[in-house]
């Protein structure tokens, strides 16, 4: 028998939304629960948990949507603001934890490709897509492609510096003026 759906999670410094997707994207179960950020070890057990919740044998891969700077050669989770991902080798740890294609992108990435892929913008050759949530964030498909820039950054729409002299960035960024710090 072929598996022929994936468990799709999407990690937000407040709560995380995890779903079974088949492969049109329809979601046919989903699971909310709140994201614990006292720790890292913490954090894993909970997404640890969710997955083993939804998992079943028609799974074939996991996809991860993180509030992170996504190293894509390496599966790394380098920073992150509002969760306690950094420095985590996120896609091998999952893959080895439960035998599964493991894909990891920053979260804002991932929803403008889901958008592009499944959403209102099929078809289309370019796309910007911004989240608001914990923090702001978002996604760009330029010419049919996720851009990412050259560090796993290039849509962090919210850590766009407005004012040098601004407020503290807050979490784990130690900027000023950023977007996302001026808009709370």
């Amino acid at each position: 028998m072929t598996a022929h759906r994936a468990i799709g999670v999407d990690v937000g410094g407040t709560k995380i939304l995890a779903g079974v997707l088949a492969r049109d994207g329809t979601v046919e179960r989903q699971e909310t629960r709140v994201t614990p950020i006292a720790s890292q070890d913490e954090l894993l057990a909970e997404l640890d948990s969710l997955v083993e919740s939804l998992l079943d044998d028609d799974v074939a891969a996991l996809g991860f949507g993180l509030p992170s700077t996504i190293d894509q050669r390496s599966g790394r989770a380098v920073t992150s603001v509002h969760v306690p991902l950094a420095e985590v080798d996120f896609r091998d740890r999952m893959a080895g934890r439960f035998g599964l294609p493991t894909g990891i992108d920053n979260d804002g990435n991932a929803a403008a490709i889901a958008e592009w892929q499944l959403g209102a913008g099929r078809g289309a050759s370019h796309l910007v897509l911004l989240t608001l949530g914990t923090g702001i964030g978002g996604g760009l498909i330029l010419d049919g492609r996720p851009f990412r820039g050259s560090v796993g950054a290039g849509a962090e729409l919210g850590h766009i510096v407005l004012d040098y002299g601004g407020a503290a960035c807050g979490g784990g960024c130690s900027g000023h003026g950023h977007f996302e710090a001026l808009a709370a």
